[in-house]
């Protein structure tokens, strides 16, 4: 809780924090490049495992490809963008405090949570998928099959998995390395085995029968590019979430982007991998369908069995982001909650150090969701593209606002220290900012997404209607709001303090 006592600035009333409530929200330094390569990567690899493929229904194989070429600008733009914003505010608010100190605090909290939705619901995609390949496997070993029931699936991997991440942040940075470098490996088994098995066939890629007038490349024609680029995404999405992890890295002026770059290196050859080996498997045709295509490409090259025991592997992969995008809704929610946007229980941290409260917070979010979307959603495949649909769709909303953001501050913060520089500068910003826009545009011509649209738009508006009748008025000097206030004097909270605008603000007449 904060004092009574308030000051307004901005629009806004900061609230004097009680004695302790920063020791009572701190975080511990426990990663360098290599532990935050881990965490994207793992954040980001199930995406390769599951959830992809259905942007093949949408545009067949070659729209699938054009995708993901465009994706790729997409992402390079905005790893680049938020590499700067992120050496220049070391402290773990990432979109929300890019936009915060760009826009204010009203745009601090629409882009915030935005990303809130983003990591909520990816999480619950990656527990949707977990639990399918789990069950396929527990069902084909063992004759153990809970198709009816798989939300005790969803409960056991919430468990796990909000267990690990309270562990500490040592730990979680460790297992993100390990699992990242076993999915990158099961990764390249199977694309060794697509290979040299002779299963492969460069047809398949081709096999969805053509609409009148168009071409096994583009089936559906150009315009359905737009409908398969939010599952494009999954290639990527989650990457992103490393300037979460700055007040818990060593050097994150240096490190988040070191760590960005490897990071997206490496999952566009994941990615391609995958698109080209796996599709050419199983062929496009079943491709678009599958809720569980990597451990169908298993199946094709060695059959039932045998491929029931390469899955565990194959589910290594989804745990990894199931870890790592845990982590990053656990610190959105944290770095909100401090500053006084969501309730402020959130963002207590346990012995260990670790957002316990916030990681418990997001996992009932999403567990609601996934319960409500499987019963109105029906067939396990329309539920898990709903819910991917409602993640991507946070996040094109948090990339626009983000490049938004760098737009803004290169021109109102031009002395704040940006220890990275962007090498693609404003273009960088302004290709990101627009391909996230044609994503959203996509989106709204496309009657399937409206759930997904609806569930947000529902979202934002109570959350504004509570922010404005409540949180404005008790909002806290956290790192990302003095960054803000001071106009961007006010860098490292762990170096100058958490309390170093206090004086500043309360006692000016």
């Amino acid at each position: 809780m904060a004092e009574k006592s308030g000051k307004s600035v901005s629009g806004v009333t900061y609230t004097k924090a009680v004695d302790g409530y920063f020791e009572k929200r701190s975080l511990k330094r426990s990663a360098g490049v290599w532990g935050l390569w881990g965490l994207a990567v793992a954040a980001v690899i199930s995406g390769d495992f599951s959830g992809w493929n259905f942007g093949i229904a949408s545009a067949g194989f070659g729209g699938m490809v054009i995708a993901f070429i465009i994706l790729v600008v997409m992402y390079y733009g905005l790893t680049f963008s938020i590499g700067e914003m992120s050496s220049a505010m070391p402290h773990t608010g990432g979109a929300y405090s890019f936009a915060r100190s760009a826009m204010g605090p009203w745009g601090g909290l629409v882009t915030g949570l935005a990303e809130t939705i983003e990591y909520v619901a990816t999480t619950a995609v990656v527990v949707f998928f977990s639990a399918q390949y789990a069950n396929s496997i527990t069902a084909e070993l063992l004759n153990f099959d809970l198709s009816s029931s798989m939300w005790i699936w969803w409960v056991v991997l919430y468990a796990v998995f909000i267990a690990l991440n309270t562990a500490g942040a040592n730990i979680s940075f460790k297992f993100a390395i390990v699992v990242s470098i076993i999915s990158i490996g099961i990764l390249l088994v199977f694309s060794a085995m697509a290979v040299f098995s002779g299963v492969f066939d460069f047809d398949s890629l081709f096999d969805m029968v053509p609409d009148e007038g168009q071409t096994a490349f583009l089936p559906h024609g150009v315009f359905p590019i737009l409908f398969a680029l939010p599952f494009a995404m999954w290639f990527f999405l989650g990457i992103e979430e490393l300037p979460l992890a700055a007040e818990e890295s060593h050097n994150p002026a240096r490190d988040i982007p070191r760590a960005g770059l490897w990071a997206r290196g490496t999952l566009i050859v994941t990615g391609l991998l995958v698109l080209v080996l796996n599709t050419g498997v199983i062929g496009a045709e079943a491709m678009g369908v599958s809720a569980e295509p990597l451990l169908d490409g298993f199946r094709a090259i060695v059959g039932d069995e045998a491929a029931a025991v390469l899955a565990l592997l194959a589910l290594v992969g989804l745990l990894a982001s199931l870890q790592g995008i845990m982590f990053a809704y656990g610190r959105n929610m944290y770095s909100l909650s401090r500053a006084g946007y969501y309730p402020k229980v959130f963002s207590l941290t346990g012995k260990r150090q670790t957002p316990y409260v916030a990681l418990l917070v997001g996992a009932a979010l999403g567990f609601v969701a996934l319960v409500v979307v499987d019963i109105l959603g029906g067939a396990s495949s329309v539920a898990g593209a709903i819910v991917l649909n409602i993640a991507v769709w946070g996040a094109v909303v948090a990339y626009f606002l983000q490049m938004l953001s760098f737009i803004i501050l290169r021109a109102k913060f031009p002395n704040a220290a940006r220890p990275y520089r962007s090498p693609w500068g404003l273009f960088g910003a302004y290709s990101a900012a627009v391909i996230s826009l044609l994503v959203f545009v996509g989106f709204l011509f496309n009657p399937a997404y409206l759930p997904a649209i609806v569930a947000i738009v529902v979202v934002y508006v109570l959350i504004l209607i509570g922010f404005a009748i409540y949180g404005r008025h008790r909002l806290v000097l956290s790192p990302e709001e003095e960054y803000a206030l001071s106009g961007g004097l006010h860098g490292d909270p762990q170096a100058e303090g958490y309390d170093a605008m206090e004086s500043e603000v309360f006692d000016k007449k």
